[in-house]
């Protein structure tokens, strides 16, 4: 096949994109319910899908990009692959809004289908279709990966097809109504794509790979949400509550100390309870997995002794105590000189050389994100003498805290509010 690492890159990334895709042939004998997760095969029994494709690959032309929508509610592209042998491929499905209970509702009423049996097994197949609000991106792709195929832009078309191969189909009204053994299929596939996601993104978290964590939440919870509220946004904030519970756990997976697990989680809580819209729990959601990931990276405790562990948590926990080795070691109730040498042999370096530079660190946080006179900063720090916190801070940095306030431009004025920044969770 041309072009096969092409469209096979391009396949990856619907599959990270959460979007399914599939390469069918028309000859092929197990095509089955790859279209729509079995939608179709609740309303007519007796669907035979490889049928039904070999309909659309005598209708379909090659060098159409055929952008599908039909009546239950679901769009997909399908394309046939030149220089093949009638081999396609299948986008989808997606749905371009979140489907409701009343949507369902409205399907089984137009099918004649019994609510009382029917209405989880649609509930089931719905959250796996992904929802795709704005489709642009999307047919960017596509459009991309026809030029690649085809030669260019001028050597393909897009035809828009309302796929309504069935709607004239006898209604279901006397197909038995209890069939626990296709409920239950449904179901487990459901629990089963919800649970791979998660823990998907439970270890990206506990690695604290910050883009597979993002690349996994893309489309996560509109994917998974129940609908047990009155209203989505109830529902969304539902789900925000457990995703924070579970990342977390992730968090703690990942060897952070449970003092800035908490600080994050709370304030995480605190947001989701004040979000306003759907848009701003997906924001949320986002920088959820975002966040936690920063906290593994710069808080994981991992490979430390319990001995170290200890005074990295309490010099990340107050910058502003005194830090010195002695206290330390008295703290601990060990020896000074054993500290200091089990400290630079875990770390690498003096735990004086690990304190100033996590104190610069903040100080850098501070001089970004605040209007702080440097002075302030300084005490902050846990550094109350300026010359010593100027001499220090160019010592790391190369420049006087004057000096890098001036080379960033930053537009806070003396006294004003913060501004949040991604170095946030690497300082208390």
């Amino acid at each position: 096949m041309q072009h096969e690492a092409e469209l096979l890159f391009f396949m990856e990334i619907l599959k990270n994109s959460h979007m399914p895709c599939h390469i069918i042939r028309a000859d092929d004998e197990t095509a089955g319910d790859v279209y729509d997760f079995g939608l179709r095969r609740l309303i007519i029994p007796e669907l035979n899908y490889r049928e039904q494709f070999l309909r659309y690959c005598r209708q379909y032309r090659p060098g159409v990009l055929y952008r599908i929508r039909d009546p239950l509610l679901c769009r997909y592209y399908l394309f046939q692959l030149p220089d093949a042998d009638l081999s396609y491929v299948l986008v989808g499905p997606y749905t371009e809004s979140e489907i409701t209970t009343q949507d369902i509702m409205n399907l089984m009423e137009r099918y004649v289908l019994s609510p009382h049996f029917f209405t989880g097994k649609f509930e089931n197949i719905f959250r796996i279709i992904p929802v795709l609000q704005d489709s642009t991106g999307l047919l960017v792709l596509l459009n991309s990966l026809g030029q690649v195929l085809w030669g260019g832009m001028k050597q393909f078309t897009l035809q828009d097809i309302y796929d309504h191969t069935f709607l004239g189909a006898e209604p279901v009204a006397m197909r038995p109504e209890n069939k626990e053994p296709e409920d239950a299929f449904l179901s487990m596939k459901a629990l089963e794509k919800q649970y791979e996601s998660e823990n998907a993104l439970l270890s990206a978290v506990t690695r604290g790979e910050t883009h597979t964590a993002e690349m996994l939440l893309g489309a996560f919870p509109r994917a998974h949400v129940e609908h047990r509220a009155v209203n989505t946004l109830r529902d969304l904030k539902n789900y925000a509550i457990i995703t924070n519970t579970l990342l977390r756990k992730a968090a703690e997976y990942g060897h952070v100390h449970p003092l800035h697990i908490d600080s994050l989680s709370s304030r995480f809580a605190r947001s989701i309870e004040n979000a306003n819209s759907k848009e701003d729990i997906y924001r949320l959601m986002r920088e959820m997995a975002r966040k936690y990931c920063l906290l593994v990276k710069n808080h994981s405790l991992q490979g430390y002794s319990p001995l170290v562990r200890n005074v990295l948590v309490r010099i990340s926990s107050d910058l502003t105590a005194d830090l010195s080795l002695k206290t330390q070691a008295a703290y601990l109730h060990v020896s000074a000189s054993y500290l200091s040498t089990v400290f630079r042999k875990e770390t690498g370096s003096s735990m004086t050389e690990y304190v100033n530079r996590k104190r610069i660190e903040y100080g850098i946080f501070l001089l970004n994100s605040t209007g702080l006179q440097i002075q302030t900063i300084a005490q902050h720090c846990g550094i109350p003498d300026l010359n010593y916190f100027s001499k220090t801070f160019k010592k790391y940095t190369g420049l006087t805290p004057s000096e890098y306030r001036r080379r960033i431009g930053t537009p806070w004025t003396e006294s004003t509010g913060s501004r949040e920044s991604e170095a946030e969770e690497t300082n208390p």
